[in-house]
């Protein structure tokens, strides 16, 4: 009887020593009241961090009635780590342990560009825990987002005459697609020719970069630029298309939502027509005036896109 006393003591202070070294380790936030809805945001990258959505739209999302919570991968934004891998397994560990942090069963997941691809295999992986699955500018077919950007880029260089871009793009083709290079230069040219960009700036989203800009937010904007790097030398699946397991995940009894911006210049017509036969053209929110983040190109809309999703009853 004593030594099952003294096992179930040095049981409890493990997991106690663990938590808190977790919890020191891993940046994480909760907002709002931990009765109501569950929300965890996962941001992009790698080399990303949760600070834009937290410093603009955690608080605002939580007085509409959920508990919301950021936190930022290990090895990216807030939660330095040192020996951090940036691999998937590594992110689920993680998000497992975020969620026993916060005493939750059953999650609903909000999966932002890069965070997408985590938040779905995470899904895929452990659906027992996923109440649903909202994906918010979401990468899920990777190569094929890269192609466009490649292809529909030296369109725009050409007829600008730009022959710098031309011959950057050219580069690129010539890498290894599934490197650390290639990915990061095609997302420069995206950003240089205005892919991540709405076409017209609002009052509302003027307003709202405005206080993330002056706020503190913006000063804890951390990138890791080892990430990728780490992320491509310790993961083999990289370059995927999670567009079959997208398929699978409602019969695994997850409820499976979109928001998308119309504008967003990493998608081709071709992959939102395909995603949305997947997901079902009834919850497939599409925002207009709207690029890759939604959350602040359109925050009034995105957040009564995500009150409406996280009130219906139906798959």
């Amino acid at each position: 009887m004593l030594i099952k006393k003294i096992l179930i003591t040095l049981s409890l202070v493990l997991c106690t020593c663990f938590n808190a070294l977790f919890a020191q380790n891993l940046y994480s936030k909760a907002y709002g009241d931990r009765k109501n809805p569950s929300l965890i945001y996962i941001h992009g990258g790698p080399r990303g961090n949760s600070t834009l959505f937290e410093g603009t739209t955690a608080q605002r999302l939580a007085d509409r009635g959920f508990f919301v919570i950021v936190y930022d991968r290990r090895g990216e934004g807030r939660s330095a780590d040192t020996s951090a891998r940036l691999n998937f397994d590594e992110a689920f560990d993680d998000l497992n342990q975020l969620i026993r942090q916060y005493g939750l069963k059953k999650v609903n997941l909000i999966g932002h560009s890069f965070g997408g691809i985590v938040s779905t295999l995470f899904t895929n992986k452990y659906p027992e825990k996923v109440e649903r699955l909202i994906l918010v500018g979401a990468l899920f077919a990777q190569q094929e987002s890269y192609n466009h950007i490649l292809r529909t880029g030296a369109q725009k260089a050409i007829a600008q005459n730009d022959t710098a871009s031309v011959r950057k793009i050219s580069y690129i083709n010539s890498l290894d697609k599934r490197g650390a290079e290639y990915r990061q230069l095609t997302y420069q040219i995206a950003a240089q020719l205005g892919y991540f960009k709405m076409p017209k700036p609002t009052e509302e989203s003027r307003r709202v970069n405005k206080e993330y800009e002056l706020g503190e937010f913006s000063k804890s904007n951390i990138r890791n630029d080892q990430a990728p790097l780490l992320f491509y030398k310790n993961e083999s699946r990289v370059n995927i298309d999670t567009k079959p397991i997208l398929k699978g995940l409602s019969k695994k009894g997850v409820k499976l939502f979109a928001v998308y911006g119309e504008d967003d210049g990493i998608f081709s017509r071709k992959q939102v027509s395909d995603l949305k036969k997947i997901i079902g053209e009834h919850k497939f929110y599409a925002i207009d005036n709207c690029s890759h983040y939604p959350f602040v190109d359109q925050q009034t809309e995105f957040l009564k896109r995500i009150e409406n999703i996280m009130r219906r009853k139906d798959r």
